[in-house]
């Protein structure tokens, strides 16, 4: 009787061994950058600086009330400056955040939920019709992420508002400091990107190519966007026909906007 009592103990003993461990969700992988946010003390002011450079409002979006509440600038079909116009003395101005892309969110973030803090907002739709998650980083900055959607705004405008004298149509990185670095790294493991050391901080590659890229630099250092273009001379002299001043060095051309952001453009394919 002892024997019978204890063989299917030591069975379930042995499924409990033998049963395969669960894995993870594999995390779908992210496509790119959908756009930059910043905030603007004089939007019409920065539109205008934007459209010397070859970029054009896209669109905007209003509040209930019909106020503006932002624009957005276009670089290419998928990729955008989203542009904030200040409203209230206290609120930050220049840069605010980036939004990723993905073609599967609602999956993505399955995934990611849960690994290093991340607590992303339920999926839903945003004002300009496409998906969008955000949740923040470490420092409390906001990441987001969206999916965009056939009949969306963004999509709605693809092939137009593109001028033939873009000086760029590709955004290269993303520079901004953080004051962690241990715990920022281990941020942008759990949304299965990959992050290195390199330029005195984290060097992360958003998707499997080489660019666009986030480097995160020691608290102190000022955030940067940077544009690919095809020709360093090509671009100092558009720059020097709009009358925009642009610092030189051997590898970029790097100008100041009317809020004091930094745009730097390097060469590239």
């Amino acid at each position: 009787m002892k024997l019978r009592c204890l063989y299917p103990v030591a069975l379930a003993l042995l499924g409990a061994v033998a049963a395969p461990a669960q894995t993870a969700a594999p995390i779908p992988p992210v496509t790119g950058i959908a756009h930059v946010a910043y905030r603007v003390a004089d939007l019409d002011r920065e539109e205008a600086f934007l459209f010397k450079l070859g970029f054009q409002r896209s669109f905007a979006l209003n509040s209930k009330d019909g106020k503006l509440t932002e624009t957005f600038v276009k670089l290419n079909d998928r990729t955008f400056l989203e542009v904030y116009p200040q409203t209230d003395p206290k609120q930050e101005l220049g840069w605010l955040h980036v939004c990723y892309e993905s073609d599967d969110l609602a999956n993505y973030v399955t995934a990611i939920s849960g690994h290093a803090g991340i607590k992303p907002l339920s999926v839903h739709k945003a004002g300009a019709g496409n998906l969008i998650t955000a949740f923040p980083d470490p420092d409390g900055r906001n990441t987001e992420f969206t999916q965009y959607m056939p009949g969306s705004k963004h999509m709605a405008d693809a092939g137009q508002h593109i001028l033939p004298n873009r000086i760029s149509s590709v955004v290269e990185g993303v520079e901004f400091a953080v004051p962690d670095m241990a715990a920022t790294r281990k941020f942008y493991e759990a949304m299965g990107m990959t992050v290195t050391e390199a330029n005195g901080g984290l060097r992360v590659r958003i998707t499997a190519a080489a660019a666009p890229w986030i480097q995160l630099s020691p608290v102190g250092s000022t955030p940067r966007l940077f544009f690919r273009v095809p020709s360093l001379k090509k671009a100092e002299a558009q720059l020097k026909t709009a009358k925009i001043d642009a610092k030189k060095d051997k590898n970029a051309l790097t100008v100041t906007d009317p809020e004091g952001n930094l745009l730097v453009f390097v060469a590239g394919k």
